[in-house]
């Protein structure tokens, strides 16, 4: 507020400003000073940032990036009045709109975004990721801020991507410190690059890009650059009617103007005091990177029990874990359980893959048929009626556990591959599943191969029947009994180490994955390695051909993949469902196979 008394126009003692008490603002929002009254007497503002000093009766200023800096009005030279202004970042979820669904974010570019480009480096190697990541407008940007050198990025501040339930596409932020130098640099970049750029009136700038001539929307809002992509519209066939768009469109528009308006017109949090997204918050680790989802669009229908999810990936330079949590309104799959699986608590140790679920043969059932009274599910039935076959008693048969395990053969493998001068797969896939009775799962298989023209062998045991056949030239067994159905295909697994390989998991990932009411799945790349490096001798091989084929497949491996191991967890917990997981790359070079 500036006032001037009435008795000494002109002096600077008759001007009185009052800026109010010290206090903190976010970096990129401005703040206001002085007066909107018609005929407020000038001052001059110094910022106290660096910034020019500006003659008028009211100032707005933004603080590009944090600290304490003192504004001061001066009249003549002379202070008049003075105010402290602590500026602090401002949190990527307050300039992401209250109404998004979904968004993805690093809270914090410092420390947050180097791991994640190294682990993407290491993933596609480092010149396929620099390809990729320069050739997304923004990620450009990002890249120039991590590389050490000048850039408008403010690594304190965040980065993310969003969806609006109105708008068919997404849009992308980052923090800047200096907006219209961010806008260059990205429609620099994108000119490089091969893009139309067509900078607007209003400071916004369309760009088309090179590859496929799609519109993309950047422009700038209170500190945070955004990109908005529509998704592409679907192209009708010949012949096909074509509607025209309406005023106020049925379905999401694809209109890049919507989306800028819902940010511009933000006003107060944002996304940053969603009450559901703080209490999922609470659920979930620390992480470099964030994703929350709200709860799915109310179509009319019975509402879904989906309440939101959130999640975090801890992301390090050879490692990624993810820790997530899904809320529900009421327990999921009605609370019921089901056991672990019987074939995890004693077989061969060592599986490069292994995989189970552990849940309610009804849900089972849903994934396989369809949901009870769908449409898909009375289809479903009336064609396995058609064929003779009982699908209802056939679910009541199950137990509700299946798992997988995967072995590989390192000898067998070696010895076809220095043989044949070619590469095959050896080893063996066994698979296990639960039975409340065997009748309806032999009526089933018998069926079946009837009508198939595989040959095969069938033995009648105590209480069901084993099958044998070859697929491939490799042996397979199926063998059904009271308890549970288990198939072997592959290679015999004879000398290998037998325990609990369910404890074994559990112990390596923590929890209780694998065990009951768990759908847990591992890919152990490194175990594949590591009984290739175990092999010493192979039967009618000798030791340069073994060393020069090991040799020869570190390196193919090396060339192929540098992923290590992935691990997913589900597992129902109190108020909905808990994921974890693991996706880890080598963390240096093939080891000598000698």
């Amino acid at each position: 507020m500036v006032a001037v008394g009435p008795w000494a126009t002109g002096c600077h003692r008759s001007v009185r400003v009052d800026l109010g008490e010290d206090r903190t603002v976010e970096a990129g929002v401005p703040v206001e000073l002085g007066s909107k009254e018609p005929g407020a007497p000038k001052v001059t503002w110094e910022p106290g940032d660096g910034t020019p000093t500006f003659e008028g009766a009211r100032l707005s200023h933004a603080y590009a990036r944090a600290g304490t800096y003192t504004a001061r009005a001066l009249v003549s030279g002379e202070e008049v009045a003075r105010v402290k202004f602590t500026v602090v970042p401002r949190p990527v979820l307050r300039a992401v709109p209250a109404q998004a669904r979904s968004v993805l974010w690093i809270p914090r570019l410092r420390g947050n975004l180097e791991p994640l480009v190294d682990f993407y480096e290491r993933l596609i190697g480092a010149e396929n990721a620099r390809q990729e990541l320069e050739a997304t407008p923004l990620m450009a940007l990002l890249l120039r801020g991590i590389d050490g050198g000048p850039s408008v990025v403010d690594p304190d501040e965040g980065a993310g991507f969003f969806f609006l339930p109105e708008f068919d596409g997404t849009v992308a932020l980052v923090g800047v410190t200096e907006p219209e130098a961010a806008m260059e640099a990205v429609l620099r970049a994108a000119q490089e690059a091969g893009h139309e750029v067509s900078p607007l009136e209003d400071g916004a700038a369309r760009l088309r890009s090179a590859e496929d001539g799609e519109e993309m929307l950047l422009f700038t809002d209170r500190g945070y650059l955004y990109l908005v992509v529509p998704e592409s519209p679907e192209v009708p066939e010949d012949g096909a009617p074509v509607q025209a768009m309406a005023v106020v469109p049925p379905a999401p528009t694809t209109d890049m103007a919507y989306p800028r308006q819902v940010v511009t017109g933000l006003t107060g949090a944002g996304l940053s005091e969603e009450p559901l997204l703080h209490e999922l918050r609470a659920k979930v680790a620390e992480g470099s990177v964030y994703l929350y989802s709200g709860p799915p669009a109310d179509d009319g229908e019975e509402p879904p029990p989906l309440r939101g999810v959130f999640a975090s990936l801890s992301v390090k330079p050879d490692r990624v874990d993810l820790d997530g949590f899904m809320s529900s309104t009421r327990p999921l799959f009605q609370g019921a359980s089901a056991p672990a699986s019987a074939l995890l608590s004693q077989t061969a140790l060592g599986p490069v893959a292994a995989a189970q679920l552990s849940i309610p043969p009804e849900e089972l059932a849903k994934l396989a048929f369809g949901s009870p009274g769908s449409e898909r599910r009375v289809r479903t039935l009336e064609r396995w009626r058609e064929r003779g076959l009982d699908a209802e008693a056939l679910l009541k048969a199950l137990r509700g556990d299946v798992a997988m395990l995967v072995y590989f053969d390192a000898p067998a493998f070696l010895k076809h591959l220095i043989q044949n001068k070619s590469p095959e797969v050896r080893g063996s896939v066994l698979v296990d599943a639960g039975l409340t009775s065997a009748e309806p799962v032999l009526r089933l298989i018998d069926e079946h191969l009837e009508a198939s023209p595989l040959r095969y062998q069938a033995e009648k045991v105590a209480g069901g029947k084993v099958y044998r056949t070859l697929l491939k030239g490799q042996p397979v067994e199926l063998k059904v009994g009271p308890e549970r159905a288990t198939l072997v295909a592959g290679e015999v697994l004879e000398g290998r180490p037998r325990g609990d390989v369910g404890a074994a998991l559990r112990e390596r990932f923590g929890g209780e994955a694998f065990g009951a009411g768990h759908v847990s799945l591992m890919v152990d790349l490194g175990q594949l390695r590591a009984d290739l490096r175990a092999t010493k001798a192979v039967p009618g091989v000798s030791t340069a051909e073994l060393v020069t084929a090991k040799s020869f497949m570190g390196a193919l491996l090396e060339q192929l993949t540098p992923l290590e191991l992935g691990f997913l967890d589900f597992s129902l917990v109190e108020g909905g469902a808990r994921v974890k997981g693991r996706l880890t790359v080598r963390d240096d070079g093939w080891e000598s196979m000698r």
